[in-house]
């Protein structure tokens, strides 16, 4: 059973990994790499869609990510999407922001890349 086991993980590390260091990739695809680890649980996989709780994404300026992900505000004068405030705050993703902001400036906001 354990040896079973093993070859199970090691599959699962195998399909995960892309065999790029992160040095490696784009910035995008690192920002990739953070939105569909963590931002899909609200916000859509396809990021010029709403989500399940989070609104369209697309296009999302690094000034607007720097505020939700980081602090959970919105810069000065930005009207929002909707009016729920459930996003919690991101404090540990400070180096991705960049990452993210390429990532999501590759969709626009009317239906996607």
């Amino acid at each position: 059973m354990v040896r079973g086991s093993l070859v199970v993980l090691a599959l699962a590390a195998s399909a995960c990994s892309s065999g790029e260091t992160s040095q490696e990739m784009s910035a995008a695809d690192r920002g990739e790499r953070v939105y569909k680890n963590v931002c899909i649980a609200c916000h859509n996989a396809d990021p010029s869609q709403p989500g399940s709780l989070g609104p369209a994404v697309a296009g999302s300026s690094r000034e607007l990510l720097e505020h939700r992900v980081l602090h959970g505000t919105y810069p000065e004068g930005y009207v929002r999407q909707r009016s729920s405030a459930v996003m919690p705050q991101f404090p540990h993703l400070a180096g991705s922001i960049d990452d993210l902001a390429a990532y999501l400036a590759q969709f626009d906001r009317s239906g996607g890349s």
